[in-house]
């Protein structure tokens, strides 16, 4: 895998990120879930690079980005966006976050609108709790709790027994990757899932988007999708009989629908 760049934040984080695709395509950033990192996305870059300028990067936290101690929030994840596309030189980009990287996405969509071109949003919630149930995972973390832990709960939760059992290289890629997150990291991303609610700002968002739900999702539920896809004016709700990660469990559906989507734009007008 080729090596990551690095941008550096305005409050000195690192934020490291990665190009594929031809310079010369409208570009696509894509935004990792909780515990993982770009590379969550392997599999989607063949099919999306074709079309596009893919910007991969990771969350602080996770990954080889900076991982700061303390509680993060969605104004500062969102900020991290806004500024690696102003050290690159991007004025716009479609956008597509996964769960913690749907919150990422709706941020912007509320916040930055002019950045946006199109907007995917999958398996994601505009506000999850209870707050309490939360506080107690941040607690564990901070207190030494062992990661492996969370990665059996995280695997859990993200695939289908079936898919756990007959694959298990990607199981332990994904596993690797919890394992690699900073418990301090991850403390702070679930910082910004227990703070974060937008239900009331969806509404505010005018870009084109697409929500993508998982119908056997126990982590941001099906409800949770079918009501941003409710809530902003004229988005599309495609749903998939999947768990929490569809890119990786049913990924020629997923990439279907998530070009499908955003290649309407690239369409000539008759």
């Amino acid at each position: 895998m080729a090596a990551l760049d690095n941008f550096t934040a305005d409050d000195g984080a690192t934020i490291a990120f990665r190009f594929d695709g031809a310079a010369d395509q409208p570009v696509l950033i894509l935004s990792n879930s909780i515990a993982t990192d770009h590379s969550m996305w392997d599999g989607q870059i063949g099919s999306f690079a074709r079309h596009f300028r893919v910007l991969r990067y990771d969350m602080r936290g996770h990954g080889d980005s900076s991982a700061p101690n303390g509680a993060y929030s969605l104004d500062r994840l969102g900020r991290d966006v806004l500024e690696l596309m102003d050290g690159l030189g991007i004025p716009q980009a479609h956008f597509l976050g996964l769960s913690l990287g749907g919150y990422v996405g709706q941020w912007l969509g509320v916040h930055a609108p002019g950045r946006v071109l199109r907007l995917v949003l999958s398996n994601t919630a505009p506000h999850l709790g209870p707050a309490a149930v939360i506080d107690e995972k941040i607690a564990a973390l901070n207190g030494g709790a062992p990661m492996a832990d969370f990665a059996d709960a995280f695997l859990a939760n993200w695939f289908p027994r079936e898919l756990l059992e007959r694959d298990p290289k990607t199981t332990e890629r994904f596993r690797r990757m919890i394992l690699r997150t900073p418990p301090h990291g991850l403390a702070g991303a679930f910082a910004v899932v227990r703070d974060a609610d937008l239900r009331r700002l969806l509404p505010l968002i005018d870009r084109p988007t697409l929500v993508i739900g998982g119908a056997h999702d126990t982590v941001t539920l099906a409800e949770h999708s079918e009501q941003i896809a409710a809530a902003i004016p004229g988005a599309r709700l495609a749903m998939l009989p999947s768990v929490h990660l569809p890119n990786v469990e049913m990924p020629v559906p997923y990439e279907d629908a998530v070009l499908g989507f955003l290649l309407e734009s690239c369409q000539p007008r008759p």
